[in-house]
């Protein structure tokens, strides 16, 4: 098989989609490896790394596209590549498609077979494409947040850790999985007091269990945000509903309760966001006020750590992408149904359930697809 990665155009995204060490895996396979001059200058890998272990360089990504048989990215296709995909290719990517109609639309009507890191899963019910970024991402949430916060970014004026005789920022973490565990451990570490809310009852148990005093918790509701949001100098959206849309958790109206210059930090926007308020930004301009409250949106964050963020996702992705590769797509995903749970469009058919929910369009069973 050839495997094709471009460069990333989404602005600001420094990520690449293969590796060096991916594209040495795949070669020593025997398939073929093509990846556009300097998609991987961003996360540190130049062309000659790409070079040495057997891949080729092509000159424009439109030679990329029209070659592979299986398009390698990090981010979801953009509209001038959208128009570059095909039927009979198979697209490895993030799609986040429950928000993003167009693109939903655009990839039906090229008969791509469009497979989504995000909602492939594992044995334990995780989605382990999604967990790398999620770790970047809630890692990388209160850091951003405490540069919201800062008064010249339009931010309360607030130290996360506070000094002797004042207190610490007060941070509220809603949702208590990947992202937002690891986003309440470094607002923690950070000095900060934190409150992680979820409903999930063993998972609050968990996070009592494994960090003690370090956070405290709650079970999540509109009753506990009201009482909590007026005291809060940082709240992080770390809620994620798989293949879906995220559900909106604070209102415009809330907003009025809650301190002037205080931080939202919507880790969940590339899902559409769990904030009434909330729509996506770019590294070049993250912050916006509304209401007198700033909303830290950036619909890519882990590409502003693009090498660690490339190699991390780079070490999820691989053993899937060589199943891919070595079997071909019907039958990887028959053999796997954690792979097929990320089958996302077939020759022009939606194939997963929620994103049908959320747009309104019809959809089959991914096993289905793989008859067509």
């Amino acid at each position: 098989m050839r495997i094709g990665c471009p460069k990333e155009i989404k602005p600001q995204e420094f990520r690449v989609g293969v590796t060096p060490n991916a594209a040495l895996e795949a070669v020593n396979h025997g398939h073929e490896v093509v990846i556009e001059t300097n998609a991987g200058l961003g996360a540190g890998f130049d062309d000659d790394a790409y070079r040495a272990v057997g891949a080729s360089i092509l000159d424009t990504a439109e030679e990329v596209f029209e070659t592979a048989d299986m398009v390698v990215k990090v981010k979801e296709p953009q509209a001038v590549e959208r128009k570059r995909l095909r039927e009979g290719q198979v697209l490895f990517t993030y799609l986040h498609l429950a928000p993003d109609e167009p693109q939903t639309r655009d990839l039906l009507e090229s008969g791509v077979t469009a497979i989504a890191y995000e909602t492939v899963t594992d044995r334990s019910g995780g989605l382990p494409l999604l967990a790398p970024m999620s770790e970047v991402a809630g890692r990388l949430a209160p850091q951003v947040g405490a540069w919201t916060l800062q008064k010249a970014n339009g931010g309360r004026g607030v130290l996360m850790g506070g000094v002797p005789g004042v207190g610490p920022a007060k941070v509220i973490v809603i949702g208590g999985g990947v992202v937002g565990t690891h986003a309440a451990k470094i607002a923690a570490g950070m000095g900060a007091d934190v409150t992680v809310l979820d409903r999930s009852l063993p998972r609050l148990r968990y996070l009592d269990d494994v960090f003690g005093g370090t956070f405290r918790n709650g079970y999540s509701s509109a009753g506990l945000l009201a009482e909590l949001l007026p005291q809060a100098d940082m709240v992080v959206g770390a809620v994620l509903i798989p293949g879906a849309a995220a559900p909106k958790l604070i209102s415009r109206a809330d907003l009025g309760i809650m301190k002037p210059g205080a931080a939202l930090v919507d880790v969940a926007i590339d899902q559409g966001g769990c904030f009434e308020t909330s729509r996506a930004t770019t590294h070049h301009d993250p912050v916006y006020e509304v209401d007198g409250i700033m909303h830290y949106c950036v619909a890519n964050m882990p590409g502003a750590v693009a090498r660690t963020s490339t190699i991390a996702l780079g070490n999820a992705t691989m053993p899937f992408m060589l199943a891919l590769a070595d079997k071909g797509w019907r039958k990887a995903c028959a053999d796997d149904v954690h792979l097929l749970a990320g089958l996302n469009t077939h020759a022009g058919q939606l194939t997963y359930e929620a994103v049908g929910e959320a747009l309104r369009i019809e959809t089959i069973p991914a096993a289905d697809a793989l008859k067509v």
